[in-house]
């Protein structure tokens, strides 16, 4: 079973297991070409998502002209072979690993938590263990406590899973295996820790070792109901499943074979705005404050059918529209497509995963996106990618797999962006306009004002020779600059004349669905009216206005991922009062649900004419994600003119930077009980100094029209004079930060 050359990767070849003839491709395992063509072979110890582990030993088969068992999870097929999944001594030898794995297993079914859906409870049944006739000596192995999450050594079986996605997946590190036969166990580098991504080895655990403390001993998985939908926290979009009993979430999973959540995902659930009846004197105060409303002021945190109503309730009243992140990043990804031509950017979270080069750039994506982060560590740990961040501060929650941090000045984005397309477009086919505009940018000015050194990207440059698979992470920091249009542009000369796939990461949940659907505007005139934001008429899901409305897990609807895909959401929690459909009928916007709107949906923006129960909600066996559909990008009408870069502006002293931690996105994350709450302004000792701040000392400062009380923390890990802030706990009065995130330090000491 040798031939594994490199040169034949991905040519064709055909097999045949258990006298089915299979055609797939050279470089695929024996197990990836039986699950393929819906052939099974047993495994303990195999993760798709991870490299083989090779640990079990279930997945061993026979293979014709090869002496003893092949374990096919890691072999790679040949042309041409003939392959045995399953017969008398195959069945033996898995009932003996089976054996082994049962010696000493604690006989505590009945309570433990993965009663119902354990692997080695299924596996003992399917191989006939029904006895056991040898033992090792029992151990003392105590349950140990990590936070959220505890761990029991005596019901591990040592699959591994678990540390493969800690370091492969989250890339949080802290998993690993002690050897010692029998006495072999995993250890918590850091189990004070308390690490939300941990809850992603809780997930692939196939046992009861692994278990979050919310959900122990409180429910049986038989009796639980599984509702399919979508993670409503950032613009990744994952899938998960809300598992509810009498109207209670218990916990939420996800096909953690093929698919990931954040620590957000995993824990913050309970976020439902509890509704039990109808406010009929708020529910007609609201139809007359949309009726005389001249702005309708509305967070991105909703579903596309809802920007659809907002969008046709402006068509019949004349009210504007205001969405300040949606509308930021609506003409970020407006000028960036007057480059490219095409109405979308032409990357996805599959494209980092492949890329051998990442450069992130204007983001702190391990907190704004974590699952981006996830995909930029499994490039990393699975095709030892090269990861370039460049950002005015240093994140040591990713720097591990960083391999080259260009740190520039606050306020030069514009600069960064244009040396990075001298940078890499220098030996590049241009047109003449093109040319000249890169001939003429100066480049010594620039890299003296970001402090962006020619050498640094010369270093860039010479990372992305003899390799193939290039992407460029953008985040939220560009959207909300003040050059905002003209940083679009230059990036999507990178798309246009680059390998690069580009991933213009959505500031919020639905901030693409919203540019796409609604014609949004800049300044709010009064009256106005707010749905999830603040107005002279407040309309809130988190139960602060008004008028109750539902929050994102009480809907039926679709929201538009960062990988351009409309997927749908499901209802898991009750809510019993008015929703936005509601006041669209009394309007004249008529509809009996909401999701009468799903396939109204705009198919000039790319949507398509589907009904809500039509639309797709599940991974496929292969784990190919085959929810909903995929936004069409449309061709657009082409501008490329640029401006000259502006003069970049320096931010002397102290700077703050709005960024929330990484298990916090929202004021919905925030009603979580299970997510920490850390709301301190948080700053070097240098940043100390600047701002004549004390460890400890408490202070208030404006953040947009809303005042910030924080208390301050030193933190050594940090550097330079930036402080990070974070925006979660604010709620409506600012629900979405609608200025560049860094900003001049004017703090006003509590007395």
């Amino acid at each position: 079973m040798s031939e594994h050359n490199s040169t034949n990767i991905g040519k064709e070849i055909s097999i045949t297991i258990d006298g089915k003839v299979c055609k797939s491709t050279f470089g695929k395992t024996i197990l990836e070409i039986a699950r393929e063509n819906d052939i099974y072979i047993p495994t303990m110890c195999y993760l798709t998502k991870v490299l083989p582990i090779a640990s079990c030993r279930m997945c061993v088969v026979e293979v014709e002209g090869v002496d003893g068992m092949i374990l096919s999870c890691q072999e790679k097929a040949v042309d041409g072979a003939v392959i045995t999944t399953n017969n008398d001594s195959l069945f033996k030898e898995r009932q003996n690993i089976m054996k082994l794995y049962d010696v000493n297993h604690p006989l505590q079914c009945g309570v433990c938590d993965k009663s119902g859906e354990c692997e080695l409870q299924n596996k003992t049944l399917e191989f006939k263990v029904d006895s056991q006739n040898f033992m090792a000596k029992d151990q003392y192995r105590p349950v140990q406590n990590w936070g959220r999450v505890s761990y029991d050594p005596s019901l591990c079986i040592m699959c591994e899973k678990c540390v493969r996605v800690s370091n492969e997946i989250t890339g949080n590190e802290l998993l690993e295996v002690k050897m010692g036969g029998y006495g072999s166990t995993i250890i918590n580098h850091n189990p004070e820790a308390n690490e939300a991504s941990l809850g992603e080895s809780v997930a692939v655990c196939p046992v009861g070792a692994l278990v979050n403390n919310h959900f122990k001993y409180s429910a049986n998985a038989w009796e639980l109901s599984k509702i399919p939908s979508t993670c409503a926290h950032c613009s990744v979009g994952c899938a998960l499943y809300y598992e509810v009993k009498n109207d209670k979430i218990y916990r939420v999973g996800n096909d953690a074979e093929f698919a990931t959540l954040c620590g957000a995902g995993r824990y913050g659930f309970d976020f439902a705005n509890k509704v039990q009846n109808k406010d009929k004197e708020a529910f007609t105060e609201a139809i007359k404050a949309f009726e005389d409303a001249k702005s309708i002021v509305f967070s991105s945190t909703i579903t596309n059918e809802e920007a659809y109503i907002l969008q046709q309730i402006k068509q019949k009243t004349g009210a504007k529209l205001i969405s300040p992140q949606a509308k930021a990043y609506q003409d970020f990804l407006q000028s960036y497509s007057q480059i490219t031509g095409k109405s979308l950017y032409n990357g996805n979270l599959e494209d980092i995963k492949n890329s051998s080069v990442v450069v992130v750039f204007g983001t702190r994506i391990a907190q704004e996106a974590p699952v981006v982060k996830y995909h930029i560590n499994m490039a990393s740990k699975h095709n030892r990618a090269r990861v370039v961040y460049m950002h005015p501060l240093e994140d040591t929650s990713i720097q591990n797999i960083v391999t080259q941090f260009i740190k520039y000045e606050v306020g030069s984005e514009e600069g960064v962006a244009a040396l990075l397309a001298y940078t890499l477009l220098q030996d590049k086919d241009l047109t003449k306009t093109i040319k000249k505009f890169i001939d003429n940018l100066d480049i010594g000015y620039l890299s003296a004002e970001s402090n962006v050194g020619e050498e640094e990207l010369e270093v860039l440059a010479k990372t992305l020779q003899k390799k193939s698979g290039f992407s460029l992470v953008v985040g939220s920091d560009l959207y909300t600059h003040p050059r905002a249009k003209e940083i679009a542009k230059l990036l999507g000369l990178l798309e246009l004349y680059t390998e690069f796939k580009v991933v213009l990461v959505p500031p919020t949940t639905n901030a693409l669905g919203v540019a796409s659907i609604c014609e949004l505007d800049s300044e709010v005139v009064s009256p106005s009216v707010g749905y999830n934001a603040d107005a002279d008429f407040v309309l809130s899901s988190l139960g602060d206005g008004q008028l109750d409305m539902p929050a994102l897990n009480q809907q039926e609807g679709t929201i538009t991922t960062l990988n351009k895909q409309v997927v749908p959401l499901n209802v898991a929690q009750p809510y019993n009062g008015y929703i936005l459909n509601d006041i669209a009928n009394e309007l004249g916007v008529e509809a009996t649900y909401t999701i009468d709107y799903t396939k109204e949906l705009p198919t000039d923006k790319g949507f398509k004419s589907i009904e809500f129960d039509e639309l797709a909600n599940r991974l496929d066996e292969l784990g190919n994600d085959i929810r909903g559909y995929m936004l069409d990008s449309q061709k657009v009408s082409v501008a490329r003119n640029f401006d000259d870069v502006a003069e970049l502006e320096t931010y002397d002293g102290a700077v703050i930077y709005h960024a929330n931690s990484p298990e916090q996105f929202n004021a919905y994350t925030n009603k979580s009980p299970l997510l920490e709450k850390d709301t301190y302004l948080v700053g070097s000792q240098a940043f100390a100094n600047a701002s004549k701040l004390k460890d400890g000392e408490s202070v208030s400062f404006k953040v947009g029209k809303v005042v910030c009380e924080r208390t301050f923390k030193v933190d050594e890990t940090m550097k330079g004079t930036i402080a990070i802030n974070p925006i979660f706990d604010i709620g409506v009065g600012l629900f979405e930060l609608e200025d560049y995130r860094f900003e001049r330090l004017s703090i006003i000491r509590n007395t």
